[in-house]
C-alpha cells in the first residue's frame, strides 16, 4: 500500500482541476470535480482515512454534469431534463443492463429490441442508436453491460447542439469507471434464479506519484425464466491515467467485451392482447436463434489547463464492432387459436467509428454580463457493413419461408438454411461528419442566466448497394441550435424554458436504409419545448419537474394522389410532464423515482396502418416508480420499489394493447464487516404475471416471475 505522502502528491497532481471548470467531451462531474477524479471531499481527506465504500456516505443524487452543456454545470442550472442514475442506485437494485436502468427514469421506457438490442423509447421515439460513451457516439444495435459503468445519464429531448444528428427523443451516455489513483480491490460475485452467475472485478490504484490505473472486469454465464435461453458474457476494461505536467493530463484505456445469448422474441398476441401463455414458453427455435456482439474500444484524453479558466481538450476513440444476429421467431396466431407462423432470418453487422472531439473553454465579461465560452470542433468516420439473409424451411419446400406450428408446443426443430431473398439488404457504407459549435452560457443578472449555442453539422454518405450494384450518395448540412433561459428566484431554485432540435439523415439511425428515392430529401427534424423546475431540497435530494411538446416533421410518405411521387409531412406529436425525486430524504433513508403522464399521436396518414389520430406505439400515459432504502444502521437495510405502467399499445396500428401492471421488487443489505457486504434482491416479489416489452403485434416479451439474487463483495 502507498504511504499517506505519495497518495497526497498523486492526488495534488490529479486533482489541480477541482476548482477550475473543464472542457468537456461528455464525462458527467461531482462535486466540482471531473468524474474520473475523486470527489472533492475525498482529494482533501483521503490521506487521513482509507475509503472503503461504505454505502451509508453513498447518495442516489449528483450536483453536477457536464454532458449536457460540455462544461461543468450545476444540474440546477441546465435547462434541460436530466435523469441521472448512479453506481450506488446501479448497485441497490443489481442493474445488469440498459432495460434495468430504465425501469426508474421517468418518461423513459424499453422495447423488446427484437432480443438482440437495447432499444429505449424516449418521448415517444424508440431508437437504437442514441447512445453515448463518455460523450462520444456507441451507436451499434447490441446489449450493452453496467460492469465498468460508474453511472448512466438519460437526458431527455434532442440536442444535437452538443452530440450531433440523432437523439430524436433523447439520449443514454454511459460514464465509465476511470483511473483516479485511490487504491481499489473489490470482488463481487452474484448468483440467483435459472442458473444464474456473475463475477465482476474493480482493481485499482497509483502505480507512481503521476500514474494510475484501472482495471474493471466481468465474467457471467446465466439461464433465464425462458425455457431455451442461455447468456454468457465477458468483458476487460483497463484504464490509465496520468499527469504528464501540472496543467496537462493524459488518460487512455481500452475496452473488450463479448456478449453471446439466444435470440428470443417472445410470444404472439391473438385478438388484441398478448397471448395467454406461461412465461417460460419459448417461441420458435433457441438452438438456432443465437446472437454474438464484440465490442473492441481504444481512447485517449488529452487536456491542458492554460489558467485563467482556459481549457483546451482532444478526445479520440477508436471503435470496431462486430455483431451477429439470427432468429426463428413468432408471427400471427391463426383464427381458432390452434397454431401459429414461424419466420426466419439473420443479419451481420460489421462496424469501424473513428470519432475525435477537441474543445476549447474560457471566460469573458461584458460590463456585468459573465459569459462562459464553448467552441468545439468534430471529425468522425464511420464504415458498416450490413447483409442480411431470409431462412428457409427447405425440408417443407426450396421457397417456404414460413411454417405453422402448433400453439400447445410453439417449436420447432426443423432445419433452416439462410439464404439471400429479392430484397435482402447487402451494403457497405461510409459515413463522414464534421462539425464545428459554439456555445454561450451567460450570466445576465444574479437571478438570470442564459445558454445560446449553435452546431453546424455536414454529414456525407457513400452508399454501396452490393446486391444490386447501385452506387449512392447524399451529403447533409444542418445547423442544429438550442436556446434556454433559467431564472434562479434562490440558488438551489430554477425555472427555466428551453428550444433544442435534431435531425436523423436519410440514412437512419443505423446508416444502412439509403435509397435513390429518399436521398433528395432533407433529413427528419425534431423540434423540442420544454419548461421545467428544479430544485435541490438539499445538496443530497433533487426534485425536478418538466413539461414539453416534442414534434417530429419531414417524414416521407407516398403521394396519395400519386403513388410515384413522395412528399414530406409532419409525423408525430408527444407531450407530457414528467416528474422526479432523486436523493436521501433522511440520513438514513435514500429514494429514486418518479412520475410521467405522455400523450402522443400520429399527425399525419403514412401508411394504410400508421394513420392519423393513432397513438404512438409503446408509449404509456401513465407511468410511476419509487425505490426505496432504508439503513437501519451501518450493517443492515432494506429496499423497497415499486412499479406501475399504464397500457400501451404494441404498434402504431393501435391494434394489440400491452395491459397496465404494477410490480414490486426488494432487497436486503448486510455489511458483515468493513470488508464484506452481501445484498439479496428480488425482482416481482408478489409473482405478478405481465408482459414487459414488445418489437411489434406478435413480438411481445413476458415479464419475469419472481427472482433472486444475492451478491457478496469483498474489499481486499
Amino acid at each position: 500500500m502507498r504511504s499517506a505522502p505519495s497518495q497526497a502528491l498523486f492526488r495534488k497532481a490529479f486533482a489541480s482541476t477541482a476548482g477550475v471548470v473543464i472542457a468537456a467531451t461528455g464525462f458527467a462531474l461531482a462535486d466540482h470535480t471531473p468524474s474520473y477524479l475523486p470527489p472533492a471531499n475525498e482529494i482533501l481527506h483521503l490521506d487521513k482515512l482509507e475509503v472503503t465504500g461504505s454505502q451509508a456516505e453513498d447518495s442516489y443524487a449528483i450536483q453536477r454534469s457536464i454532458t449536457a452543456t460540455k462544461t461543468d454545470t450545476a444540474l440546477v442550472d441546465v435547462p434541460q431534463s436530466i435523469s441521472v442514475i448512479t453506481r450506488e442506485l446501479i448497485t441497490d437494485q443489481a442493474m445488469l443492463s440498459i432495460g434495468d436502468v430504465t425501469r426508474y427514469v421517468p418518461g423513459v421506457g424499453i422495447a423488446q429490441g427484437e432480443g438482440n438490442r437495447d432499444t429505449p423509447v424516449m418521448r415517444g421515439n424508440s431508437t437504437t442508436a442514441d447512445f453515448f460513451v463518455d460523450g462520444v457516439r456507441d451507436d451499434v444495435q447490441y446489449l450493452r453491460d453496467l460492469y465498468n459503468v460508474d453511472r448512466v445519464e438519460v437526458l431527455k429531448g434532442p440536442n444535437a447542439m452538443i452530440f450531433g444528428r440523432g437523439g430524436s427523443g433523447g439520449l443514454l451516455n454511459r460514464v465509465t469507471k476511470q483511473a483516479h489513483g485511490r487504491e481499489l480491490r473489490e470482488l463481487t460475485l452474484q448468483a440467483g434464479s435459472d442458473s444464474h452467475f456473475r463475477a465482476t472485478l474493480d482493481y485499482g490504484s497509483a502505480a507512481t506519484n503521476a500514474f494510475a490505473y484501472r482495471l474493471s472486469g466481468l465474467y457471467e454465464d446465466s439461464e433465464s425464466y425462458r425455457d431455451g435461453f442461455t447468456l454468457k458474457r465477458h468483458g476487460l476494461n483497463p484504464t490509465f491515467a496520468w499527469s504528464v505536467a501540472p496543467a496537462t493530463t493524459l488518460r487512455f484505456g481500452y475496452e473488450y467485451f463479448h456478449d453471446e445469448r439466444v435470440a428470443d422474441r417472445g410470444v404472439s398476441s391473438f385478438q388484441g392482447r398478448p397471448l395467454v401463455t406461461d412465461a417460460s414458453v419459448f417461441f420458435g427455435d433457441p438452438a438456432q436463434s443465437p446472437v454474438e456482439a464484440t465490442v473492441n474500444s481504444t481512447f485517449a484524453v488529452l487536456e491542458h489547463r492554460f489558467g485563467r479558466g482556459v481549457t483546451l481538450r482532444n478526445h479520440t476513440r477508436y471503435s470496431v464492432y462486430d455483431k451477429f444476429y439470427q432468429n426463428i421467431f413468432p408471427g400471427a396466431v391463426n383464427a381458432t387459436a390452434t397454431t401459429v407462423a414461424l419466420s426466419a432470418y439473420n443479419q451481420a453487422t460489421d462496424r469501424e467509428n473513428f470519432f475525435n472531439q477537441t474543445d476549447l473553454e474560457f471566460f469573458a465579461e461584458t460590463g456585468t454580463v459573465k459569459h462562459h465560452f464553448l467552441t468545439g470542433l468534430e471529425v468522425a468516420r464511420q464504415e458498416t457493413d450490413n447483409v442480411r439473409l431470409t431462412g428457409y424451411f427447405e425440408t417443407v419446400s426450396p421457397t417456404t419461408t414460413s411454417i405453422s406450428v402448433a400453439l400447445a408446443n410453439p417449436r420447432t426443430t426443423l432445419p433452416v438454411s439462410f439464404r439471400p431473398s429479392a430484397t435482402d439488404a447487402n451494403n457497405h457504407g461510409v459515413a463522414k461528419t464534421f462539425a464545428v459549435y459554439a456555445q454561450d452560457q451567460v450570466t445576465l443578472l444574479p437571478q438570470l442566466q442564459a445558454i445560446a449555442g449553435l452546431r453546424y453539422e455536414r454529414f456525407t454518405v457513400d452508399f454501396l448497394n452490393n446486391r444490386t450494384g447501385a452506387a449512392l450518395d447524399s451529403a447533409d448540412e444542418m445547423l442544429s441550435p438550442r436556446a434556454g433561459l433559467v431564472f434562479k428566484p434562490a440558488s438551489n431554485v430554477s425555472v427555466y424554458a428551453s428550444y433544442t432540435m435534431s435531425f436523423v439523415p436519410r440514412a437512419g439511425e443505423q446508416l444502412a436504409s439509403l435509397t435513390a428515392t429518399n436521398r433528395a430529401f432533407d433529413p427528419e427534424e425534431f423540434n423540442n419545448k420544454e419548461i421545467g423546475v428544479k430544485w435541490d431540497l438539499r445538496p443530497d435530494l433533487a426534485f425536478t419537474a418538466a413539461v414539453y411538446r416534442l414534434d417530429r416533421t419531414n417524414v416521407v410518405i407516398t403521394d396519395p394522389a400519386d403513388s410515384t411521387k413522395s412528399l414530406l409531412v409532419d409525423g408525430q406529436r408527444a407531450e407530457g410532464v414528467e416528474l422526479g425525486l432523486t436523493g436521501r430524504l433522511t440520513k438514513n433513508w435514500s429514494v429514486s423515482g418518479g412520475y410521467a403522464y405522455q400523450d402522443g399521436e400520429i399527425l399525419t396518414t403514412q401508411s394504410a396502418t400508421v394513420v392519423a389520430g393513432r397513438r404512438l406505439a409503446q408509449l404509456p400515459r401513465h407511468t410511476l416508480s419509487l425505490w426505496n432504502r432504508y439503513d437501519f444502521n451501518r450493517t443492515f437495510g432494506l429496499g423497497l420499489g415499486a412499479i406501475y405502467r399504464d397500457t400501451i399499445f404494441a404498434s402504431a396500428d393501435n391494434t394489440v394493447t400491452l395491459p397496465s401492471f404494477v410490480r414490486l421488487d426488494a432487497a436486503v443489505f448486510y455489511r458483515l464487516n468493513d470488508r464484506f457486504r452481501a445484498q439479496l434482491n428480488v425482482e416481482n416479489i408478489l409473482d405478478r404475471h405481465y408482459y414487459a416489452s414488445a418489437h411489434s403485434n406478435n413480438n411481445i416479451t413476458p415479464g419475469s416471475p419472481r427472482a433472486f439474487r444475492v451478491s457478496l463483495t469483498t474489499s481486499f
